[in-house]
């Protein structure tokens, strides 16, 4: 399942030529991936009273379509898990006519915040402690 969320943006996010600043695609990327994690259950606080906490190891944006004041846009979110520490984050971002303005990408983890190391499965970590676990599969 692809979880999703809808962002405006808004003037102040828009770089001299006008368009939706760099750093700002990273900004809707994280947003949706805490919206996944808090409808799946699991908000921040919930994260951390259990002693673990979401880390971006890796991240690539292409650039794609230009966004601009005023756009909005749907944010998606996948994540994929394989058998060790780490997983992959899907996301992209949509214009509202279904035309893909930038793909991220993505490696994370599950970081044990006392052993300042990652959990050994991530998936099955964060499905024990989600009320809606089938939000979490890709």
């Amino acid at each position: 399942m692809t979880f999703s969320v809808d962002v405006t943006v808004r003037g102040y996010e828009l770089d001299t030529q006008g368009h939706l600043n760099q750093a700002v695609y990273l900004q809707y990327a994280e947003h949706a991936r805490w919206e996944l994690l808090r409808a799946a259950g699991l908000p921040q606080e919930k994260l951390l009273a259990d002693g673990v906490g979401p880390v971006a190891l890796e991240v690539t944006v292409k650039y794609l379509r230009e966004l601009r004041g005023g756009d909005r846009v749907r944010v998606t979110c996948r994540f994929d898990y394989g058998t060790g520490k780490t997983f992959t984050v899907e996301q992209r971002i949509l214009k509202e006519d279904g035309t893909v303005a930038a793909e991220i990408t993505g490696v994370g983890g599950i970081l044990d915040l006392t052993a300042r190391r990652l959990v050994p499965d991530p998936g099955g970590r964060l499905a024990a402690l989600a009320d809606n676990p089938d939000l979490l599969t890709g």
